[in-house]
């Protein structure tokens, strides 16, 4: 082998080396490195923080009264209409009262019976008696036997029964007299409340019959400027709410309006639906401007309580859990659980590493949550995700 030709192979074969060498260090060194991650931050800012709860309900008078008939009958007239105004004692509707009148006039005649019979069972009691004085004293004188005086007392005690009976007939007959003059009155349908009638179920001509209920047949408001609203809350909120709360609440004829109302009282009744316990948080409602209505869908909030000017954690900051495994690759030691029921671990981002940071939690709306304890300042970046970033690695290229 001549001498150039074994100095080209030596040179190829240092060559081979030294590109082997390099990448063996190479991938040493890749062993070595860590992942890149990709993060997904949010911020911490300053500001209020107002703890709520929602609820819906339905709008409805303070007092409202179904007025409806007692007695059977033709509809003869209806006097008011749809949100007309009444007042108590007003005249709203008339059955026909010529049955009823009919029978007021039957039930005189048979009070004028009552009395007739009465008198001739005083007439006779009296009758009886005398022929009893007289049958007594006979027997005294020895002039009567015995059976007949006994006949007279008998006459005597029967006439008397005869005057109770007659008594009680006039008692019935009179009593009759008072139902049929009630069943007369309880044609004229009056209104018991001022206010205003939301509802009239009867027209001219309509037969009502009551015979198993009284049917309604108006239902009237008695102030529709104040109001009140029946929420349904949750079982898991109810425990928040105290009576002469203030609170909001939209309709959906006023979606840009908010009103305003009080909580006057938080019923203990439970209502449960497909096993949803919920309880009536009652809210008094000033409707002034007749805006509002009966029967109206309102979605309320109740304002429990408030923080101003606090520093605000993000609550998707607080529900981040890193993995463990990135965490090691990384070189981070996973921190233990807290003993506080309101302190929590979240992660900071800083040099583009996750660190834990220990703080303590208040009140949350929701999506922001009060820090009351902790390092943290307005526009610190908090991790709310982390993932390895594919096919790549810090210390490669």
């Amino acid at each position: 082998m001549s001498r150039p030709y074994f100095r080209r192979a030596l040179w190829f074969a240092a060559v081979v080396a030294i590109v082997s060498g390099a990448l063996i260090v190479r991938l040493r060194l890749a062993a070595q490195t860590v992942p890149a991650m990709r993060y997904e931050t949010a911020a911490v800012d300053q500001g209020p923080v107002l703890a709520k709860v929602t609820a819906s309900g339905t709008l409805s008078a303070l007092v409202s009264v179904q007025v409806g008939v007692q007695v059977s009958g033709r509809v003869k007239e209806v006097l008011v209409d749809y949100n007309s105004p009444v007042t108590a004692g007003q005249v709203i509707a008339r059955l026909d009262p010529l049955l009823f009148q009919a029978a007021v006039d039957q039930a005189h005649a048979n009070l004028l019976t009552s009395q007739s019979s009465l008198r001739t069972a005083v007439a006779q009691a009296n009758n009886a008696k005398r022929a009893y004085d007289r049958a007594k004293s006979l027997l005294d004188q020895k002039l009567l036997t015995q059976s007949d005086f006994d006949t007279a007392l008998a006459n005597r005690d029967v006439a008397d029964a005869q005057v109770d009976a007659a008594k009680s007939n006039l008692e019935v007959a009179g009593t009759a007299v008072k139902q049929a003059e009630l069943n007369l009155g309880y044609a004229t349908i009056t209104s018991p409340i001022d206010g205003t009638v939301i509802s009239r179920s009867v027209d001219v001509g309509q037969t009502v019959a009551a015979a198993f209920q009284a049917p309604t047949l108006f239902l009237i408001a008695k102030d529709l400027r104040k109001m009140q609203v029946d929420t349904s809350v949750s079982e898991s909120d109810v425990g928040r709410l105290r009576t002469g709360m203030t609170t909001t609440f939209t309709v959906d004829a006023y979606p840009d309006e908010a009103f305003r109302g009080t909580v006057r009282q938080i019923r203990s009744a439970p209502t449960t639906v497909q096993n949803v316990v919920t309880y009536d948080a009652v809210i008094d409602v000033d409707n002034s401007g007749l805006k509002l209505k009966p029967g109206m869908t309102a979605n309320a909030t109740f304002v429990v309580a408030e923080r101003k000017n606090v520093v605000r954690i993000p609550n998707a900051a607080l529900r981040f859990l890193p993995d463990a495994k990135l965490l090691q690759s990384l070189g981070i030691a996973v921190p233990g659980p807290t003993a506080e029921s309101k302190a929590r671990w979240i992660w900071t981002l800083r040099a583009n590493r996750p660190w834990p940071e220990r703080v303590e939690i208040g009140i949350s709306d929701g999506t922001l949550t009060e820090m009351t304890a902790g390092t943290l300042h307005s526009g610190d970046t908090l991790v709310t995700d982390m993932s390895a970033a594919p096919g790549r690695r810090f210390g490669l290229f």
